[in-house]
């Protein structure tokens, strides 16, 4: 098996986790493991000090022919070597104690990062702008380590919700063709409705991935609520009815103008209200609500379904978290909450002390910021 780029990236001596770099001992970095950087470093500092030590040096026999002392000849060279060989060390020491050392280990750091290895977390020693900058990196490769984490989860729970529809929709074309299902309309019928699901989840991981990179474009306009509540509701009004749901918009009057994206903010109450439906059983009720806070505008969906699991609570707007009995993607949650975040505004899910569960988010009145 090819190794990934973390393990080439990554030296024998150094350990899989812990601080970056890692401290000296017996299984630690040798002493020459430092790296370009501080070659070159020293290449500079150590000729600069010299020339440095000269420069005092004759500095000094100026001054002291100025002020008519009368130095022999060789002190000149006298001065210059000894500062050169007491003065320069003790200080290209303590610089590369303090700068160099610091600052070569954020390059070494960063280069195992640009090879894919997210793991490296610096010490934050040194002067104060490089403590900074060490910071700094140590949030910036934790965020990275998430993010790739968040990405290979992605793909993995993608490819596990395709393939159950695809493998359903193989399965039934290679039945056909081998006589085994009959070409009849019903057949087809089927296997469109699993197209569909398809179709619904790839725009549904469209949506998804749009809003969690930050690079969905609201449409904002200024929208009455209450107006596209009612509008929703009357939607799935039939579909209710067919179960002898009662589906009812309660204390939606008068509420303020909020600039949204309407588009998107029915988007969210068509999650809800599907996932009221489906959990509410047959001749239960479903009600809808909206008023004002200090918090803006808030919808609040509830159901008298059997509510939300104590363990499911926490995460039920993770992508891809749903009940053992759900027919869905397990997106639309997660959907709904980050187009309310991208709006500025909050949502949450609790259950209902007589019943059921109980969906509510809010918008800001005052418009966030585009960003």
């Amino acid at each position: 098996m090819r190794p990934d780029a973390s393990d080439r990236a990554r030296p024998p001596w150094c350990p899989d986790d812990g601080p970056w770099p890692p401290r000296r001992g017996r299984h630690g970095p040798p002493r020459w493991s430092r790296g370009p950087f501080l070659f070159r470093f020293g290449v500079f500092f150590l000729p600069s000090l010299f020339f440095a030590a000269l420069g005092v040096a004759r500095l000094v026999w100026l001054a002291s022919e100025q002020a008519g002392l009368d130095l022999p000849r060789p002190v000149l060279p006298l001065a210059a070597f000894a500062f050169l060989l007491i003065v320069v060390p003790l200080l290209f020491w303590s610089g590369m104690r303090r700068v160099g050392m610091p600052l070569g280990d954020i390059v070494e750091a960063a280069d195992r990062v640009g090879r894919g290895d997210y793991s490296p977390r610096l010490i934050e020693r040194g002067p104060p702008f490089l403590r900074t900058v060490a910071r700094a990196f140590n949030s910036m490769t934790a965020r990275l380590a998430v993010h790739e984490k968040q990405r290979r989860d992605l793909m993995a729970d993608v490819a596990h919700e395709l393939r159950t529809p695809l493998a359903i929709v193989r399965g039934r074309l290679e039945g056909m063709i081998d006589g085994v299902y009959a070409h009849d309309e019903a057949s087809l019928v089927r296997l469109v409705e699993e197209t569909k699901l398809v179709e619904r989840l790839v725009e549904d991981l469209r949506t998804l991935a749009h809003t969690e990179s930050g690079t969905l474009r609201l449409q904002r306009e200024t929208t009455d609520l209450a107006v596209l509540v009612h509008e929703v509701v009357r939607a799935f009004t039939p579909i209710a009815a067919v179960r002898r749901i009662t589906l009812s918009a309660e204390g939606v009057t008068d509420l303020p103008l909020v600039d949204v994206d309407p588009l998107r903010i029915r988007e969210v109450l068509v999650n809800l209200l599907t996932n009221a439906i489906r959990y509410t059983p047959d001749e239960g009720r479903i009600a809808v609500s909206a008023g004002t806070d200090e918090t803006g505008v808030q919808v609040t969906v509830e159901d008298s379904g059997p509510g939300i699991r104590d363990e499911d609570l926490p995460r039920v707007f993770d992508r891809f978290a749903k009940g053992t009995d759900s027919q869905g993607s397990g997106l639309g949650l997660t959907i709904a909450r980050n187009l309310i975040v991208a709006h500025g505004g909050e949502i949450s899910a609790r259950n209902r002390e007589e019943g059921g569960a109980r969906f509510s988010f809010a918008v800001p009145l005052d418009r966030e910021p585009r960003q």
